[in-house]
């Protein structure tokens, strides 16, 4: 069986203030992290201009409730 994935993209110029936009690495470190704490298998990455989570769709629920709750989304 084929497992989907999605991918969550966020344009860090879009990140809350209380985020250190200059460390985009941190950044995704840190989602990607909180993420796996909640049980969520993502992996975080930044690409210049925005940060890549890549996630099993099964989980982008659980996944974005996290987002919210860090106000990134």
């Amino acid at each position: 069986m084929t497992m989907t994935t999605t991918i969550i993209r966020i344009d860090i110029d879009t990140l809350p203030e209380h985020v250190d936009r200059s460390r985009p690495n941190f950044v995704a470190e840190a989602i990607e992290a909180a993420l796996c704490q909640d049980g969520i298998e993502a992996n975080c990455s930044d690409l210049f201009s925005h940060l890549k989570i890549d996630l099993p769709t099964a989980q982008l629920a659980a996944a974005s409730a996290v987002l919210v709750d860090l106000k990134f989304i």
